[in-house]
C-alpha cells in the first residue's frame, strides 16, 4: 500500500447505512486502508441493520456509531458539524420483493432521505456527498446492450424507482445549490455480512440446512456480480478523485444467469441440484442488468481485485465460519443484540 495520501482524500467521514451489508464493509475497508481517516457510522437499525457487522471496530478510537435516521435533518446536521469532510450515503431500503409488498419505506428513505441530506449540506457546501446507487435504475438491458452513465433511466419496480428518484434529487440539488455531489451505480454485490434475504446468502444458508432454494421463473435472469470489497475500493477511488456532478458505473463485467449462479453455489457446497425449486416469477422481474464501467476505469484507474471464482468460494467459507451470525438473523435473535451488547452506546 502506498504511503502517499491524495490531498483530496477526506479525513472525517459520515457513512450512512453503516450497519448494513455494503455500509459495514465500507467502514472496515476505510479503517483498514485509510489510516488517517475517522468515521461516524449512522444507521437507523431497521431489520437489515445489524450491529454485529461492526463488532470488530466497536472499540476503534477512529470510529463511532450513532443510531439514527437520515431523514432526521437535525441529527445529520449535528453530525456534519463535527468536522465532516464527506458523506457516503449507503442508507437505503434495497430488497425488490419487499418493495413490491409496499413502497412507502423505499420512497421515504431512498428519496426523502437523500433530500434531507442535501438540505443539510446545502448550508455546508464543503462537504462532498457520494450517493451510492444501483444498476437497477437503468432497467433491463437487451442481450447485446450495456448501460453507460448516459443511458436513460428506466426503473421497473418500486425499489429501483425510489433509487432513481434519489439520484435525481441529489443531482438537482447539485445543480440548484452548487453542492459537491458524485453518484456511483454498482452491479450486484456479494461477500461477508450480506443479509440472508438476498440471493447468495439465502441460497447458501438454505443449502447448509438441506433446504430447497427458490429460483424465480426459468432461472435465466442475468446479473453482473462484484465482491463487496471491490465495490468499496471503487467508492474510495470516486471519493478521492471523482469529478463533481459525475456518475460512475461500477462492475466487473462478470455476468451469470441466476441458474448458473445457483448451480455454482450447489457445486461449492457439495449439495444436489434436486434442491432447486422453481417458483413463480415475481412481478416486473427485469431480465438482464449489464453495465459499462469504462469511465471509472479510464478516469480513476480502478480495477477489481477479486475474480468471481475465488471471491465466491471465500464468501461461502465466510458463511461456513460465521454460522452464529446468520442463524441469529434467521431466528430473529440478533435484534436483542443492541440492548444487551451496546446499551446506551447506541443512543445519540
Amino acid at each position: 500500500m502506498s504511503t502517499d495520501v491524495p490531498q483530496n482524500r477526506p479525513k472525517r467521514l459520515l457513512v450512512t447505512g453503516a450497519a448494513g451489508f455494503i455500509g459495514s464493509n465500507l467502514v472496515h475497508w476505510l479503517l483498514d486502508r485509510w489510516p488517517g481517516a475517522s468515521i461516524i457510522s449512522l444507521d437507523a437499525l431497521t431489520y437489515a441493520g445489524n450491529l454485529a457487522n461492526l463488532e470488530d471496530v466497536r472499540d476503534d478510537p477512529r470510529h463511532r456509531f450513532v443510531r439514527g435516521d437520515i431523514c432526521d435533518r437535525e441529527l445529520v446536521a449535528k453530525l456534519c458539524d463535527e468536522g465532516i469532510d464527506a458523506i457516503v450515503n449507503v442508507a437505503a431500503h434495497t430488497h425488490v420483493d419487499r418493495s413490491l409488498l409496499g413502497g412507502d419505506d423505499f420512497v421515504g428513505t431512498n428519496v426523502g432521505g437523500v433530500q434531507a441530506i442535501c438540505e443539510v449540506i446545502k448550508e455546508r457546501k464543503s462537504i462532498r456527498l457520494l450517493h451510492v446507487s444501483t444498476d437497477e435504475v437503468y432497467g433491463s438491458q437487451a442481450p447485446d446492450e450495456v448501460a453507460t452513465e448516459t443511458t436513460a433511466l428506466d426503473p421497473r419496480n418500486p425499489y429501483s424507482a425510489a433509487k432513481a428518484g434519489g439520484d435525481l434529487v441529489a443531482l438537482a440539488y447539485m445543480h440548484s445549490f452548487g453542492l459537491d455531489v458524485v453518484i456511483t451505480r454498482c452491479c450486484n454485490n456479494y461477500g461477508p455480512y450480506q443479509y440472508p434475504e438476498k440471493m447468495i446468502p439465502l441460497f447458501l444458508t438454505n443449502l447448509f440446512e438441506d433446504k430447497q432454494v427458490p429460483l424465480y421463473g426459468d432461472g435465466l435472469h442475468a446479473r453482473q456480480w462484484i465482491h463487496v470489497e471491490d465495490h468499496c475500493a471503487a467508492i474510495a477511488r470516486v471519493l478521492e478523485g471523482g469529478r463533481r456532478g459525475e456518475i460512475y458505473n461500477i462492475s466487473t463485467g462478470v455476468g451469470l444467469t441466476n441458474l448458473e449462479l445457483t448451480e455454482r453455489l450447489i457445486e461449492i457446497v457439495g449439495k444436489d441440484k434436486s434442491l432447486i425449486k422453481y417458483v413463480q416469477d415475481r412481478p416486473g422481474h427485469d431480465r438482464r442488468y449489464a453495465l459499462d464501467d469504462g469511465k471509472l476505469r479510464g478516469e480513476l484507474g480502478w480495477e477489481p481485485i477479486f475474480d468471481f471464482g475465488t471471491g465466491i468460494e471465500q464468501t461461502v467459507q465466510w458463511f461456513v465460519d460465521h454460522e452464529d451470525w446468520w442463524r441469529s438473523i434467521k431466528s430473529g435473535a440478533y435484534r436483542k443484540y443492541y440492548d444487551e451488547q451496546y446499551g446506551e452506546r447506541i443512543k445519540h
